[in-house]
């Protein structure tokens, strides 16, 4: 099982190998590196793919602390110079992006361009912090089996829960929302609740080109939110996509990948 072991943490990582341009995928909140499944296969013919566990989540270590969006922001960069030694296409979806952003605008020496999913720069909004609060509290006391019902309807669309015939996918990302690890599930979504904003100031120092991609129907992140952080971002591109959420790697694959694709063709 391939580990990086970083400063406070042993990462989990699947690299493809190759000699294209290094893509880097980091994922959202509660999920691991499955999350990019299909941009990986997709893109590995034509490009170096490296997908990585945030600490605590997926195969990564579970640590005491080190859940902060800087903490994180640190173990990208870290990453990215042990695996590859230079500038990388960075793909973030909704936490991944939040450490994203932050890596262009601090260490832009090592990102070459940057696609943002889902995510948006600003601090948790203070009418979604009871909801996610209480969640984690249940979450304490009863597991996280019961109440993973309730996540599904915040990561995915109503397309992407009613689809029979995604049932299999489906069950497979709610089994992985079952089998996170219980403390370091509620460590990692206190450091997104708690997390500062990206401050117009410094997305103004992202100069490598970048794509924000918006899942239509998501309501964790909604749209106008990544309409607000691409409009900050100079010369940044906005693509939506229709009948996605939350997670629209998982949800509408071809069309994130399309537009992936196209973007770093471009």
């Amino acid at each position: 099982m391939p580990e990086l072991q970083l400063d406070g943490a042993r990462l989990y990582y699947e690299d493809s190998g190759g000699a294209g341009p290094a893509i880097v995928f980091s994922h959202g909140l509660l999920w691991s590196t499955g999350m990019w499944r299909y941009q990986v296969a997709a893109f590995r013919g034509r490009h170096r793919c490296i997908a990585y566990d945030h600490r605590g989540q997926g195969r990564s270590e579970v640590t005491a602390g080190g859940y902060d969006m800087e903490t994180l922001t640190g173990d990208a960069a870290a990453l990215i110079e042990k695996l590859v030694k230079g500038p990388v296409h960075f793909a973030g979806l909704s936490m991944g992006g939040f450490v994203g952003m932050r890596l262009a605008a601090r260490r832009p020496e090592l990102v070459r361009t940057l696609a943002l999913l889902d995510t948006a720069a600003d601090s948790e909004p203070r009418l979604n912090l009871p909801k996610y609060k209480l969640l984690g509290l249940l979450s304490r006391v009863l597991g996280s089996r019961p109440l993973a019902g309730q996540v599904m309807k915040v990561m995915f669309a109503k397309a992407f829960l009613t689809d029979p015939a995604r049932s299999a996918i489906r069950q497979e990302m709610l089994e992985a929302l079952v089998a996170n690890h219980r403390e370091s599930s509620l460590r990692a979504t206190g450091g997104v609740l708690t997390r500062k904003p990206v401050e117009a100031a410094e997305l103004s120092k992202i100069q490598c080109r970048t794509l924000v991609i918006s899942g239509a129907e998501d309501a964790a992140v909604v749209p106008a939110r990544s309409r607000r952080t691409f409009e900050q971002i100079a010369g940044a591109r906005f693509v939506t996509i229709p009948r996605a959420g939350h997670t629209s790697a998982i949800e509408e694959p071809d069309a994130v990948n399309a537009a992936l694709s196209a973007f770093w063709a471009s």
